[in-house]
């Protein structure tokens, strides 16, 4: 399961006992913030775009009232946002629909943080799950996750 690869990936880290887990899925930002407690915002949903080279993927993570702006993420990628079919989410995540994260992801993933995501203190990211989360700050979100950079990719929904 992938909340397992994510749990043994943030141990490197000693952050593995952090996550939260649900009875209720936390597969939408909706649920996720019912589930943890906070405005939809703070939910850094995780976004996966098709990358360039067959097999790669772009995970963008944002805050949970954002969306990918087309235009800016053409501009920065230099290509069109295009999201992958359901079934080829989870081999170009490592993670299936709903628990999508930027942890413990193949090497083919890169991942970029969004700026909504800096005018919190803590964010929530899932953690492998349906129904899992971890409350980290933007700095800890950037260093576990091996973002490459942050990007301003996003609007408000």
């Amino acid at each position: 399961m992938a909340i397992e690869k994510v749990r043994d990936y943030l141990k490197q880290y000693g952050r593995e006992k952090d996550i939260k887990e649900f009875e209720a899925s936390s597969a939408t930002v909706e649920l996720a913030a019912k589930a943890v407690g906070v405005e939809p915002a703070r939910i850094a949903k995780t976004l996966s775009f098709c990358g360039k080279e067959e097999g790669s993927c772009i995970l963008v993570v944002t805050a949970g009232d954002r969306k990918v702006d087309n235009s800016k993420f053409k501009h920065f990628f230099g290509m069109k946002a295009k999201m992958p079919k359901g079934e080829e989410v989870e081999a170009l995540t490592g993670h299936a629909i709903g628990g999508v994260c930027p942890f413990a992801n193949p090497a083919g993933a890169s991942v970029y943080l969004d700026e909504s995501l800096k005018r919190f203190d803590t964010v929530f990211p899932a953690a492998g799950s349906a129904n899992s989360a971890i409350e980290l700050t933007c700095e800890e979100l950037f260093a576990l996750s091996r973002a490459r950079e942050w990007v301003d990719v996003c609007k408000e929904v």
